[in-house]
């Protein structure tokens, strides 16, 4: 048994009143790859926090090889070896890859006066390959599709040289390749003698690459255990304590689909996707299933009206929307809850009422100034109906974790009472009971007439709530499945491409 790298000790931390870790104690040995499972505000945010310095505890200690670590110190904490990368992983997007990766740690020549750009060039390109990746080290990061960014974050965490390598939802954005190539990577630097704690609501991968599991319950430690020890029912059951059996299932439209409401025809932008012709009636969710970088995102994004798009044409119950205009898309009842939540659909640093009555502000509204009683009304029923987990409606979203916070973006959107909800990646890093939670509302709304279009990276989530399943591949739609009978063979045939063989692995 390899002896312990970190020691947490009885860890505390309150945020207004609510307990996000209470008491909780492990260890995380030398060279082991240790997963942290736990639902959305179970505490594994905090904890992450606390282990990279970025949030001091209220109580309690963490040490390094018997030695305490800052607390409260990112700087201190990454030079004895403890890096993070965040769930939501903070680039600088105007600078270049290159940049990213080695911004506050450049390479110098000359006794320093002059930056060593030829070997960071070179560093970044071979650490880029390493991940699988090939990206222009010189463009721009906030051009880049959102997986690149992300592996441009991973690229810029294993640049230094860790002892603990923190990795929040790495693979929340990554193909099912780019997701391996990561695994691979994880498994080299535990190899070498690195700790990696792994925090991810995919359980297929904690029991890919984990050696050990914690789990956290509303900021509780439930228990450690050796992976080989436990098996998926009995994690999910240590996670929300109830049954696997009550979390999953296969469900779709039971009651009658009606007229289309949206209708797509001949959308083509020349650099991101050719001639999509859909529609979506009312009562139906249709899945939009596809490999990272099909297009599914771009083809929302115009939907939406925030791009244009070259030719084509797009109606909301028989009437064309204009090219290019938000505005106008929301007037007709069009609503998109974006794959980047905490850039796109949230204003982090407001408080949880302000963000639900984003959507409806204008109805809110007199002489110029907002009733705050009626955005407080508004806040608490989609609170309710939403289960939203917050120590108020007037506390930052930025301090909610990721599931609330997704809720959050998908009430925000409720509240102006679309006709077609848009929905790219909406379980992206929520944890697994949240995630049936927002299945469940998704097909509440079929049931109430809402016509929903659904973009996933996951196979499960696609079959299990699709009515119908359009599959994109290269920027163009490959086929259309019965979300009734679909498998995930039949969608992943479709989305890869021509002339590679499908092979898939139970």
């Amino acid at each position: 048994m390899a002896d312990p790298l970190i020691h947490v000790d009885r860890l505390c931390k309150s945020y207004v009143g609510v307990h996000a870790l209470a008491d909780v104690s492990l260890e995380i040995r030398a060279g082991e790859v240790h997963a942290l499972c736990g639902e959305n505000g179970a505490g594994k945010s905090t904890l992450i926090k606390i282990l990279s310095g970025v949030t001091r505890p209220d109580a309690g200690t963490v040490q390094l090889e018997g030695k305490a670590l800052p607390a409260g110190d990112v700087h201190a904490t990454e030079d004895r070896g403890v890096i993070a990368l965040h769930q939501e992983s903070t680039v600088f997007p105007d600078l270049d890859a290159v940049d990213n990766l080695f911004v506050g740690c450049e390479l110098r020549k000359w006794r320093g006066l002059l930056l060593n750009r030829a070997e960071m060039r070179r560093q970044t390109l071979a650490l880029l390959e390493r991940l699988g990746e090939n990206i222009d080290p010189n463009r721009p990061v906030g051009e880049l599709p959102m997986a690149q960014r992300q592996m441009v974050a991973m690229a810029r965490a294993l640049a230094r040289r860790c002892r603990l390598l923190i990795m929040d939802e790495p693979t929340a954005s990554l193909s099912a390749r780019e997701t391996q190539v990561l695994l691979q990577l994880v498994r080299q630097f535990r190899s070498q003698g690195v700790s990696v704690l792994y925090v991810s609501h995919r359980l297929e991968e904690v029991f890919q690459i984990a050696d050990r599991v914690t789990v956290l319950r509303d900021g509780h430690l439930v228990d450690t255990r050796d992976i080989n020890d436990v098996d998926t029912g009995e994690l999910i059951r240590m996670m929300v304590g109830r049954e696997a059996a009550e979390l999953v299932g296969r469900h779709h439209s039971k009651s009658a689909i009606g007229e289309t409401v949206l209708q797509v025809r001949g959308l083509t932008r020349s650099d991101s996707f050719h001639d999509i012709s859909f529609e979506v009636r009312a009562g139906e969710v249709v899945g939009l299933a596809g490999l990272v970088g099909a297009g599914r995102s771009e083809v929302t994004r115009a939907l939406f009206g925030i791009d244009h798009y070259d030719s084509g044409t797009v109606t909301i119950a028989g009437q064309r929307l204009p090219n290019g205009n938000v505005a106008e898309a929301m007037n007709r009842g069009l609503a998109l809850v974006p794959e980047d939540r905490q850039h796109e659909g949230l204003v982090l640093p407001m408080p949880v009422s302000s963000n639900l009555s984003l959507s409806v502000l204008s109805s809110l509204t007199r002489c110029g100034l907002v009733s705050r009683s009626r955005e407080r009304e508004l806040a608490q029923q989609q609170i309710s109906a939403l289960s939203i987990k917050t120590a108020g409606m007037e506390v930052a979203a930025e301090t909610l974790s990721g599931g609330n916070q997704q809720k959050i973006v998908v009430g925000k959107w409720l509240a102006s009472r679309p006709r077609v909800l848009i929905l790219d990646e909406p379980t992206r890093g929520v944890d697994v009971a949240a995630k049936a939670q927002l299945h469940r509302l998704i097909r509440q709304l079929a049931s109430e007439g809402m016509a929903t279009l659904m973009i996933s990276s996951e196979l499960p989530e696609i079959l299990s709530v699709s009515d119908r399943i359009l599959v994109m591949r290269e920027g163009q739609l490959a086929g259309e499945l019965d979300g009734a009978t679909a498998t995930a063979e039949q969608v992943l045939a479709l989305a890869l491409p021509e002339e590679r063989e499908v092979s898939v692995s139970s």
